[in-house]
């Protein structure tokens, strides 16, 4: 599904700045930054950014070939495009991102969805390493109306199903039951289940939403 209401080409620069600011980010890492566990799951700095190479670099047909040939597996299909893209040493990973900072592919026309990738994955490196530079208001607001919408990438639309959603730096709001607020991007990563974003929130809502986040 294409985004009815920012077109594509604004959502792919927004993409490509998200991407230039965290390669520049990431330019001074020593091996040991590069090896800490991120906000994503299991996987480490470096192979959140091998990751995010991988999905700029995965048109549909590529996409639906791993995919079958993972079997609908999605961990599996994600670790083997990973490993695919990470390089022998952090700085090899970090410039084979680069080399992708202004592609505009993507396995659907949900680019929106492929924003958000880059923006809550760059979170993910970024708050474990204390860097603190925030994604524009604007770029974020149109992922949390793209995670308010389905779920997508992220199980983001039914983790707050019942809720009311408001922003209190930008335009987002969505939903209707107990109030959770706070700043655009806290509410996109909680979204995303990330529960450490919990903590920037607040409202009735809040309980809720946190322990939504917690077993996602």
């Amino acid at each position: 599904m294409v985004d009815a209401t920012v077109p594509r080409d604004t959502l792919w620069a927004a993409a490509h700045a998200e991407r230039a600011a965290l390669a520049e980010d990431l330019a001074g890492l020593d091996d040991a930054q590069w090896a800490q566990p991120s906000l994503c799951g299991r996987w480490t700095v470096e192979e959140v950014v091998a990751h995010l190479t991988a999905a700029a670099s995965t048109g549909r047909l590529r996409w639906l070939v791993s995919v079958l040939g993972a079997r609908f597996d999605p961990d599996l299909h994600n670790a083997r495009r990973l490993a695919e893209h990470r390089g022998t040493t952090p700085a090899e990973t970090l410039d084979r991102f680069r080399r992708v900072v202004g592609t505009s592919t993507g396995p659907s026309g949900d680019t929106a969805a492929w924003l958000g990738e880059v923006v809550v994955h760059a979170q993910d490196v970024r708050r474990p390493l204390g860097i603190t530079r925030t994604p524009a208001v604007a770029s974020v607001t149109e992922v949390a109306r793209s995670y308010a919408r389905r779920d997508f990438t992220v199980p983001s639309r039914s983790t707050v199903a019942g809720l009311r959603l408001e922003a209190t730096d930008g335009p987002f709001a969505t939903g209707t039951g107990p109030l959770v607020s706070g700043t655009t991007l806290a509410l996109t990563m909680a979204m995303a289940g990330r529960v450490a974003y919990c903590d920037e929130l607040t409202g009735p809502g809040l309980p809720t939403l946190r322990e939504r986040c917690a077993s996602s």
